[in-house]
This record gives structure tokens, sequence and C-alpha cells, in this order.
């Protein structure tokens, strides 16, 4: 759940949104969800000429299962936090009989 907490932090900032249909939508976050679930107001498509059915579009939901990556704004994200979680999470490993600390 920690990247969930990382998004709700982030609502109302600008982020890009790249699907998995090679479709890169910059917007800004309004609300996310548990599954990851993205609802993006004043969008627009960075390929405009490709996507000209796009451009009509003022705000979006996007299903959490086809988003590729999600770009994020370098001020706003605590990295230390992050890196912190990263190594408590590497620090347990699993064995089939249990689970053990490395």
């Amino acid at each position: 759940m920690l990247i969930f907490s990382v998004f709700k932090t982030l609502t109302d900032q600008q982020v890009i949104v790249e699907l998995k249909n090679d479709i890169s939508i910059t917007g800004v976050l309004k609300s996310v969800d548990q599954f990851l679930n993205i609802r993006l107001d004043n969008i627009s498509v960075q390929d405009e000429a490709r996507h000209p059915h796009m451009m009509a579009v003022k705000n979006c939901f996007i299903r959490g299962s086809v988003v590729r990556y999600v770009q994020l704004p370098a001020e706003h994200v605590d990295t230390q936090l992050l890196e912190d979680a990263t190594r408590r999470g590497a620090s347990f490993s699993w064995s089939p009989s249990r689970l053990t600390r490395s």
C-alpha cells in the first residue's frame, strides 16, 4: 500500500500517465483508489496527431490495469521514504517453509 499512499499525497499535482496502448496523457491527478485507478483533470495527449479523438476530452478515468508508467513530479515525492520501504522489503526473503529475515 506504499505506492497508493504516495499517489494519495500527489493529488492536485500534474502527472504523466503512459498507457499500455502507447498513449501518454498529461493531467492533474484528482484521485486514485486502492486498485490504482486514476482520475485526471485538464488532460492533454502527448501525440495529438496520432490520437486526434482525445483532443476533445478534458478529464478521464484510467483503470489501473492499463497503466504502464506514471511520471511523478520529483520535487513532491519523498524519495527517502521510498528507499527505506524498499530496503525493509528487501530484508525479507521467502523460504518455502517460512518467512526468514536475511
